[in-house]
């Protein structure tokens, strides 16, 4: 008997001393009631309870948690249907009003994350719900914090996990997006042979200033050319000039065999004259010729040694009597 009654003491000793010794692991925290009302709350450490007095009432999770929204289907502001489902990121801050204002936390914040997000998918039209993602989120955060705070709860993110539109609506933006890729790539086109018109005007451009540069160059050579060959002119005619006002007669003869061998020159080379009629003998011509190559010597004696005196006029020998003058004939002269 004595044995038994040790070991029943024992095993009440132990029984009791695991109901009044309470360790709270890291994360956690345990609420106390006594005589089922709340008095305390546990941090993470060793804690010794009143026996038979106080008891752990609630324990509570103070690490962050992620709640899964279930899929629901939602009409947008212009009717379109669309499959919508998010998560949301929740942390308790206050674990008794966590564990005393709601009963079922995990459960109501996904009922009051449903509702909310129906109402605000519902309120935006279905271009703006598939492409202002963060403003929903923002939104569904603003509405969940504010009423999850009563209940020492902190929403600290939601996210809108996807969006389904129906097969039609999706094949009809499929439709959009492949006329709009089709309009950028014309309008690229069109930029293209716009900018390749603009550089082929600049190439005609450049290429008509560079002609016309040529054509002023050519031009003020041509002119330099002509006033050089009209100062040479001037220089021989001056000097021709001055052989005349010395009395020689090869500067007049230089002056007729001139003329007459331009206007020999004109009449052999019409394209309508096929006979050309000479006016005269072809001896004068030889004399003529015979006549400008002395003055010509006359000229290189000059611009080599200065001035020379003029020449002895020269004593025409008599000459024997002329034989008959035969009439005038026609040369055929062949293009």
């Amino acid at each position: 008997m004595p044995t038994i009654f040790v070991l029943v003491l024992v095993a009440f000793a132990i029984v009791l001393l695991f109901s009044v010794v309470k360790i709270v692991p890291q994360g956690r925290e345990f609420t106390v009631e006594r005589f089922g009302k709340y008095t305390k709350t546990l941090a993470p450490g060793i804690h010794i309870l009143t026996p038979f007095v106080e008891r752990i009432g609630r324990r509570m999770n103070m690490m962050e948690q992620v709640l899964d929204v279930p899929t629901q289907e939602v009409i947008t502001k212009d009717n379109a249907m669309v499959k919508v489902d998010g998560i949301v990121f929740i942390q308790v801050m206050d674990a008794a009003r966590a564990a005393y204002r709601v009963d079922d936390l995990q459960y109501a914040i996904a009922q009051l994350c449903m509702t909310n997000l129906r109402t605000v998918v519902g309120s935006m039209e279905l271009d703006e719900v598939l492409s202002q993602r963060d403003a929903i989120n923002t939104r569904l955060l603003h509405v969940i914090d504010a009423a999850t705070e009563p209940w020492g709860v902190k929403a600290n993110r939601i996210e809108i996990k996807d969006l389904t539109p129906p097969t039609d609506i999706t094949n009809a933006m499929a439709r959009q997006m492949k006329a709009e890729r089709e309009r950028r790539a014309v309008i690229t086109e069109a930029d293209g042979e716009k900018q390749a018109a603009i550089a082929r005007a600049e190439g005609a451009k450049q290429a008509a200033i560079l002609e016309a540069e040529g054509r002023k160059e050519a031009a003020f050579r041509d002119a330099e050319a002509r006033e050089r060959e009209a100062e040479a002119e001037a220089r021989a005619t001056a000097m021709v000039s001055e052989a005349i006002a010395r009395g020689d007669v090869n500067a007049i003869n230089y002056f007729v065999a001139q003329k007459y061998v331009e206007a020999f020159a004109q009449l052999a080379n019409s394209p309508q004259q096929k006979t050309v009629i000479v006016p005269a003998e072809m001896g004068a011509l030889v004399g003529s010729i015979a006549g400008i190559g002395e003055l010509v010597g006359l000229a290189g004696r000059q611009q080599s040694g200065g001035s020379t005196p003029p020449p002895a006029p020269r004593q025409t020998p008599p000459t024997a009597p002329r034989p008959p003058r035969r009439p005038a004939g026609s040369v055929p002269v062949t293009e």
